[in-house]
């Protein structure tokens, strides 16, 4: 009984100071992966954003449809502690597109991510640059998921990470559903929300010039960092830097 009540009470203590964490903390960052990825590849932001109390969740996408994925994104929302700052890379734009009309996201913040408009779709959107040299490596599971070989990720996805760091990707990216590219968004966020948004100059994934004409659409306060696409990676202040911007600016 001894041994139980002493590990009651270390379990309060840990609850207590998580919630004082939170307390201190009025804002969550809740982040959104994009294809070919999954969670882990936040994993670098997230400890610098911790480091300043911030309450972090970081979805799991199941990269099924624009649906599934924007549910998942509200479950975690729903778990946020406080009003949210919602950031999307990639595909993840799309998603918090949709995701982010919802009373808790105060700000949005597009890490080389699709922001679409009303209606349209990140296919349609895609294609209205010319395709960056990643697209060509795309593959194609026999069910329809999209996939990137492991030289092309080392090529093209993230070829300012170091070796190590490359050979792990194809262990734990996503594949994702190809018609999930052409599902179209019904609402547009930041149509009325205020944004961010972060351009990887060296990007093989998206063209930086459409990233670039992106945030000039939704009015983003813009920055540019020489990274490829997964910038959150190669590149972990520049982003955390950004994101503690939106968070500073929405409280």
């Amino acid at each position: 009984m001894k041994a139980f009540a002493r590990l009651f009470s270390a379990s309060l203590l840990a609850l207590c100071a998580a919630q004082a964490v939170h307390a201190q903390s009025p804002h969550s960052v809740v982040l959104v992966h994009g294809a070919f990825a999954d969670g882990s590849s936040w994993e670098r932001v997230i400890a610098k954003l911790q480091a300043k109390n911030d309450e972090v969740i970081a979805v799991q996408l199941p990269l099924t449809s624009l649906r599934d994925d924007v549910a998942a994104t509200q479950r975690a929302i729903a778990r946020a502690h406080g009003d949210v700052v919602l950031v999307g890379h990639s595909w993840g734009g799309t998603v918090i597109t949709e995701a982010g009309d919802n009373a808790k996201v105060k700000a949005l913040v597009y890490v080389a991510a699709f922001a679409p408009d009303k209606g349209q779709s990140t296919g349609e959107l895609a294609s209205s640059y010319p395709a960056p040299p990643g697209s060509a490596a795309l593959a194609t599971t026999s069910d329809g998921f999209l996939y990137l070989p492991a030289p092309a990720l080392a090529r093209d996805f993230a070829p300012d990470l170091p070796s190590a760091q490359q050979r792990l990707l194809p262990v734990t990216q996503g594949p994702i559903r190809a018609a999930a590219f052409s599902d179209k968004v019904t609402h547009a966020a930041w149509a009325q929300k205020p944004s961010w948004y972060l351009v990887s100059t060296q990007d093989r994934m998206i063209n930086p010039d459409l990233e670039r004409a992106m945030a000039k659409k939704i009015h983003a306060q813009t920055r540019e960092v020489a990274a490829s696409h997964v910038s959150m990676l190669s590149q972990p202040d520049s982003v955390a830097n950004i994101i503690l911007a939106a968070v500073g600016q929405a409280k």
